[in-house]
């Protein structure tokens, strides 16, 4: 039984245990590992064989997560080598489990014995507390940020299987720090040289693509260091190529698992998908556009505007380019409204009198664009 914190021991004792360190299914990751303990490690299953993989493949998506690569970061120096225990031979993927094992070697436990008997605001101290009757407090132990380096590992492979499958990329850049917003008009045009680099060859140490802005951020960044204080940021994520269809109904639909996926980093406190809140100030015609069904792709009248489409509809992939957002947060969208559209399905195309099944596996499987917005809280540490 745990000790009663604020009447909550009777509770307590019905929730103990950590059954939530596994995420996905069809490919699935499990971690493991504390802060302050020998290292970190990930099992990915569901990984096909035959797939080029090598330790070096991880080096530059773990350098752009690794600590102490620049002033505005936390300072503890951490190499971040991968070693790759199973599941690949010969620089293939097997099929079977790939084991991939982080160390830690700057752990300096003895920094964290002033708050042994303190909890720190922001973190997981009182909530491990209070749900296990104890706590690692070198560094948080398992709350620790310094479990993403694995995920890392694993979405270096996730993105090699999805490129594998179906030519899909994903990328990221910091959208916002502050009250300074970067206005990415094209986010799928967003290289990785953009995001790493400035254009006079220097780090870009805040990942923004606008430089100017980024220059800014980090001027906020310093500025808030020097008070003493910190301040949050919005990164965004845009995935490119993305099929029709994927996501399961009703409760693994892609945004449901994109959002459980990204609410689980510890710093994230929102989550936006497409427009997000906004939509609830949208009329129907605003947010669906016509759509056109026909014969053939390339009949003007008759294709989607593409541009505006929703990334997902009904929670699946849509396979069509959209530069729409759509957050995920508890706002209802406006109904779709029939005789709003009038070239949708009395458009009179062999389309409109086939059955919504036939439709669904007619569509396009390249060139979908799906974005989500993350809402950081105040991680850039003093």
């Amino acid at each position: 039984m745990l000790p009663d914190a604020g009447g909550t021991a009777g509770y307590a004792d019905k929730i103990v245990g950590m059954p939530g360190d596994t995420f996905g299914h069809t490919f699935r990751i499990t971690t493991a590992g504390e802060s302050h303990g020998p290292g970190y490690v990930v099992i990915i299953d569901g990984c096909p064989p035959g797939l080029p993989l090598a330790e070096a493949d991880f080096s530059k998506d773990l350098a752009r997560r690794r600590p102490g690569q620049s002033r505005i970061v936390t300072p503890r120096d951490e190499a971040d080598i991968p070693e790759i225990l199973s599941g690949v031979f010969e620089g293939e993927t097997t099929g079977t489990s790939i084991a991939i094992l982080i160390r830690n070697k700057d752990q300096r436990s003895r920094d964290y014995s002033d708050i042994k008997d303190k909890y720190r605001p922001g973190h997981a101290d009182y909530t491990y507390d209070a749900k296990y009757g104890r706590r690692d407090y070198r560094g948080g132990g398992r709350s620790s940020a310094r479990e993403t380096s694995v995920r890392v590992a694993a979405g270096v492979v996730a993105k090699r299987v999805v490129a594998h499958a179906f030519g899909g990329q994903v990328g990221g850049y910091v959208r916002q720090v502050g009250h300074i917003t970067a206005d990415v008009a094209d986010p799928a045009s967003v290289t990785q040289e953009m995001v790493e680099r400035l254009p006079d060859g220097e780090p870009n140490i805040v990942r923004c693509p606008d430089p100017e802005l980024a220059a800014e951020m980090v001027a906020l960044i310093d500025k808030m260091r020097e008070a003493r204080d910190s301040i949050g940021g919005v990164a965004e994520i845009v995935a490119t190529g993305v099929p029709a269809g994927l996501g399961e109904p009703v409760f693994d639909k892609l945004k449901a698992d994109l959002g459980k996926a990204l609410f689980s980093l510890p710093a994230v406190l929102g989550v936006e998908y497409g427009v997000g809140f906004a939509v609830g100030g949208l009329r129907g015609p605003r947010r669906h556009v016509r759509r056109h069904l026909k014969r053939d792709a390339d009949c003007a009248p008759c294709r989607r505007q593409a541009d505006q489409q929703p990334p997902t509809r009904a929670g699946h992939g849509n396979a069509r380019r959209s530069a729409h957002h759509h957050r995920h947060q508890g706002a209802t969208r406006s109904v779709s409204l029939a005789p709003l559209y009038p070239h949708g399905r009395s458009h009179g195309c062999h389309h409109a009198r086939r059955p919504l099944a036939t439709l669904a596996s007619d569509r396009s499987r390249t060139g979908g664009l799906s974005l989500a917005r993350v809402a950081v809280e105040s991680t850039f540490e003093v």
